[in-house]
């Protein structure tokens, strides 16, 4: 996951909604969001090489997403895989809060990631690379492959979008997958610096990636309040693959 476009207690009738791509290397088999046999109340896309996912949520009301942190000299071959972050939230029990502060009392050296979780209560953030957890006050929010509202073109430019749709009160969640939709390339003086080559660099600062090896593999829209879980995906084509929406209304199981 690429960018996460998010806003936290900003709607009259959805505490969190967030719009996000995932970008990834188009040879790396995935499977679209889908319930999972083995976790019946979770809701996610499943990395069919490490097993975890990028973006989920949970019945319970549980949301977790995440994005890796773009530093070629912290990047570690052989360091364990950051979608089981995300998935061990997901499945688990313990509040966000708790949740991060037992991550970081284990000292696994992940690769540098951003990771968001969630429950109805409350959103917490935490990367490896600044710090400490922090609890996310309500507000309008983007996260890319920098840190928390880092100003990457593309992440004020969604940003933007989506404070448009809040501010309206909109509640149709392809409206969100269109603000993702942007193919647009940042100036030369704007683009991030992140030690990739120009022209990755230059490729990366689309919202929508769209290379023959690399881009973005597919889009997420999630409303979600005290009551429910509007859930859309929609997975691009590529390598001959058709266009796939999943599309899921999901009641919140009781606390």
């Amino acid at each position: 996951m690429c960018t996460i476009l998010f806003s936290w207690k900003q709607h009259s009738n959805y505490s969190l909604i967030v719009a996000a791509n995932r970008d990834e290397f188009h040879s790396r088999p995935t499977e679209p969001a889908h319930f999972w046999t083995e976790y019946p109340d979770l809701l996610a896309g499943k990395d069919l090489t490490a097993g975890g996912t990028w973006m989920g949520i949970h019945r319970k009301g549980r949301f977790a997403a995440l994005t890796n942190y773009r530093d070629i000299d912290r990047t570690n071959p052989h360091a364990p895989s950051r979608g089981k972050l995300t998935l061990d939230f997901l499945i688990g029990e313990s509040s966000p809060k708790a949740y991060l502060n037992e991550l970081i009392e284990k000292e696994i050296e992940y690769n540098p990631f951003n990771l968001l979780v969630a429950d109805q209560d409350s959103l917490w953030y935490y990367s490896n690379i600044s710090g400490q957890p922090q609890a996310l006050a309500p507000g309008l929010y983007g996260l890319s492959n920098g840190l928390l509202n880092d100003p990457w073109p593309k992440v004020r430019h969604g940003k933007l979008e989506l404070q448009k749709w809040v501010t309206n009160q909109q509640e149709d969640p392809k409206q969100l997958l269109s603000i993702l939709q942007n193919k647009d390339l940042a100036p030369d003086d704007e683009l991030p610096k992140t030690g990739v080559p120009y022209g990755m660099e230059k490729a990366l600062s689309a919202l929508h990636i769209d290379l023959d090896s690399y881009g973005t593999r597919c889009s997420t829209a999630l409303l979600q309040n005290e009551q429910e879980s509007v859930f859309v995906e929609k997975t691009y084509a590529i390598r001959g693959q058709k266009e796939q929406i999943v599309s899921h209304r999901i009641p919140i199981l009781p606390r």
